[in-house]
């Protein structure tokens, strides 16, 4: 046998072991994607009974999805265990109702743990009054023997824009101006325009400014932040404070 047929040889055994391979993993792959489908299902499924559980008041469903060792990190800052979180579970009070409908957002799977992101829908009946609200909630699950358990899960709220008020031209003139951060040396420009507030940093594109009362104004997509103008004792617009949730930026009029 020449060395070119020897050649030919290696090459077309390598080309059959790799195409074998490429065959095993193929299968495997189809294989497994009915049951990523499944558990991407089922997942969502649990998620939506433990959201129906919290409206309904039914404790035994969280007892029956939740891990022993689960942490829970909530919107109002506090993280629970297991015990926790059922405790908080109960038949709402008298007056009060609504729904919650989940959204799978995002899904990954790596083994034996899956990671889901949903998107909580809430309606809230307060009352008489109805309330709307939604939350991004992300949940880590991990098979065990007795099937998918929630070992974490972290919920936010989405903050949204308020409803804003029209106000007269007359009302806006008395803001524009040009105003300074408090001891120290970036400036703020606030115009009006076709009866627009609008306002910006010096070297950036000005926003317009949607007033929530008479003297709270936000910028649309910015619902953490609020601007507050401030008087002295005559009535003159001193300046204007940029609140950051709990936490005040002082803008002095300079002119």
């Amino acid at each position: 046998m020449t060395g070119i047929e020897q050649r030919v040889r290696r090459l077309l055994s390598s080309a059959r072991a790799n195409a074998k391979k490429n065959i095993i993993v193929a299968i495997l792959t189809a294989l497994a994607a009915p049951a990523l489908a499944d558990n991407r299902v089922r997942i969502t499924q649990y998620e939506q009974e433990l959201s129906d559980a919290i409206t309904n008041g039914k404790p035994h469903v969280w007892l029956k999805y939740l891990d022993p060792d689960v942490i829970y990190a909530e919107e109002d800052d506090s993280y629970k265990g297991k015990d926790g979180m059922i405790k908080e579970v109960r038949p709402l009070p008298q007056g009060l109702g609504g729904e919650i409908k989940v959204e799978l957002l995002s899904y990954h799977e790596d083994g034996d743990t899956a990671v889901a992101l949903f998107r909580q829908h809430e309606i809230e009946r307060y009352y008489g009054q109805t309330i709307h609200a939604s939350y991004l909630l992300s949940t880590v699950w991990k098979k065990r023997d007795d099937g998918w358990r929630q070992i974490e899960g972290q919920v936010l709220a989405e903050k949204t824009d308020p409803p804003s008020i029209a106000l007269p031209t007359i009302d806006l003139q008395k803001f524009a101006g040009t105003y300074k951060l408090k001891d120290s040396e970036p400036t703020y420009t606030i115009t009006l325009n076709d009866g627009k507030l609008m306002g910006g940093r010096t070297g950036r594109a000005p926003s317009e400014w949607n007033a929530e009362t008479r003297d709270v104004f936000f910028i649309k997509g910015d619902p953490r932040i609020r601007q507050i103008f401030q008087y002295d004792a005559t009535g003159r617009v001193t300046g204007f404070i940029e609140r950051r949730e709990s936490w005040d930026i002082v803008w002095n009029k300079a002119s």
